[in-house]
């Protein structure tokens, strides 16, 4: 049976699409992520829901941030690189993803779901995510979904410096040793639409520059500058 979608519906799923940075070819993806089965089961036999979406969406929500640790953090041992995935794609992590897309305000639900408050429950709203997850690699492939993905997964690890090696202490316990050096980080540019800036810092120790680094976070761009300027003392 052919999906079909009202226009109020295709006016809120436009609108969804601007607040994730992605334009569905075919919309009907996107709608039948953000329905759950209750509404589905309301409707009538042959209705689509997103479980299956979510099945395969939970794979590429892992290869993506598999294949993101493996080439980011190269010092980082195996059972570190799997906590850090296990912690970064985990029910909560997803729907906190949910959250700042304002996820909820989107995804059809049935009257008693509606009532008992799943517009907000966390299992609906991260299960949703990882189905908008499979239906941007469905209509765009792995790319765009990549894309989607590590906006939000890359950002989580940076601003909670989840199980990353922590560089600025590392760094501050080297200068620690010459009570007369100082460390400063300076920010000195930021580029980039609001939903992808890039920061670049400076370290700078006493009135030298030692360091630069590039992240999505100011943190993360201290901690790069605090590596770059461990390699140049050669450690």
């Amino acid at each position: 049976m052919s999906h079909k979608i009202s226009s109020a519906r295709a006016e809120q799923l436009h609108e969804f699409e601007k607040k994730i940075h992605y334009e569905f070819q075919d919309l009907s993806l996107l709608d039948i992520a953000l329905t759950h089965s209750s509404y589905a089961n309301e409707q009538g036999p042959g209705h689509k829901y997103n479980e299956r979406l979510e099945f395969l969406g939970d794979s590429v929500l892992g290869f993506i941030t598999a294949d993101a640790f493996f080439n980011n953090f190269h010092d980082m041992p195996e059972g570190k690189l799997t906590k850090l995935r296990a912690a970064t794609v985990c029910e909560k992590s997803c729907y906190e993803f949910a959250l700042e897309i304002d996820e909820g305000d989107y995804i059809l639900l049935g009257h008693g779901e509606e009532k008992n408050g799943g517009r907000t429950r966390v299992s609906i709203l991260a299960d949703a995510f990882e189905a908008v997850i499979a239906a941007i690699y469905l209509d765009g492939g792995i790319e765009p979904a990549r894309e989607f993905v590590l906006h939000f997964v890359m950002t989580a690890v940076e601003k909670h410096t989840v199980s990353f090696k922590d560089y600025k202490t590392t760094l501050q316990e080297v200068i620690q040793e010459n009570p007369e050096e100082e460390l400063t980080y300076v920010l000195v540019g930021e580029s980039g639409p609001d939903h992808d800036k890039r920061f670049e810092v400076e370290v700078h120790l006493n009135s030298n520059v030692i360091g630069s680094g590039i992240g999505r976070t100011k943190k993360h761009a201290e901690q790069e500058a605090a590596k770059k300027a461990l390699e140049l003392m050669g450690l």
